[in-house]
């Protein structure tokens, strides 16, 4: 097993794909969860929603993304009001190839049927 999971990760590694669902599991579902009620950080469908109601289009809304896991902020925020709720997230120390794989897994989670959703402090 540990054979197939070194392959799987050095053919990640030479084709530059990296699984962004996989890495949110490893890295981050320990703290998102993907639907409300959140875990002990925002959901990640409202977050979503966010990106896509500030960024037109997904290259500067991952691009955003991946520079806040890199260094997180109340300024540069998507949503400052859930930092007073959660707290701030510590930065990834992952290789950028994983943050913006896991980013675009982020962004590509929008459902515009879903509205801002809750667990984000709103209204609460």
């Amino acid at each position: 097993m540990a054979c197939g999971l070194l392959f799987n990760s050095l053919a990640q590694a030479a084709t530059g794909t990296f699984d962004g669902k996989a890495i949110f599991d490893k890295n981050c579902s320990v703290c998102h969860s993907i639907m409300p009620p959140p875990k002990t950080a925002p959901p990640i469908i409202p977050l979503a929603s966010r990106y896509h109601q500030k960024y037109s289009t997904k290259k500067d809304g991952v691009n955003h993304l991946v520079t806040y896991l890199k260094s997180p902020n109340k300024e540069n925020a998507i949503h400052p009001q859930a930092i007073t709720r959660f707290g701030l997230m510590p930065a990834l120390h992952l290789p950028d190839s994983e943050l913006r794989a896991v980013a675009e897994w982020v962004w590509d989670q929008y459902n515009p049927n879903m509205g801002m959703g809750r667990g984000m402090g709103m209204n609460q």
